[in-house]
């Protein structure tokens, strides 16, 4: 997966589709940490669910909110995509992130919550 061309496409989306983008790809890291492998890793798979979700719904949040203090496009989809050392994590959010971007459709909205 060529990070660049996903920061580039997240980018390109407007304030509305990147938070229902960002919450279908916590929805499926989710839905993933439910149904994962077996072999006692149960407990490390919810919990790196359940930290890298807090992020993701935060990053939402701050996002309709339009708060300037939010991270930039490049550093969200550089946590979600870069090479991690636990590579069950790595399969998990890359997973659940093309599950997303092979189904996700653009509204192209333009609606924001604090215009004037």
């Amino acid at each position: 997966m060529n990070i660049q061309s996903e920061i580039e496409f997240f980018a390109d989306l407007g304030l509305i589709d990147k938070a229902r983008f960002i919450l279908r790809v916590a929805f499926e890291i989710a839905e993933d940490a439910k149904t994962g492998g077996a072999g006692g890793a149960e407990a490390a798979r919810y919990k790196f669910a359940n930290e890298i979700n807090q992020r993701l719904v935060r990053y939402s949040y701050q996002l309709i909110s339009e708060d300037p203090q939010r991270p930039q496009d490049d550093v969200l989809i550089r946590m979600l995509l870069s090479a991690r050392a636990d590579k069950n994590a790595e399969r998990l959010v890359q997973s659940a992130y093309r599950r997303v971007l092979n189904t996700f459709e653009s509204f192209d909205t333009t609606v924001l919550l604090n215009a004037p």
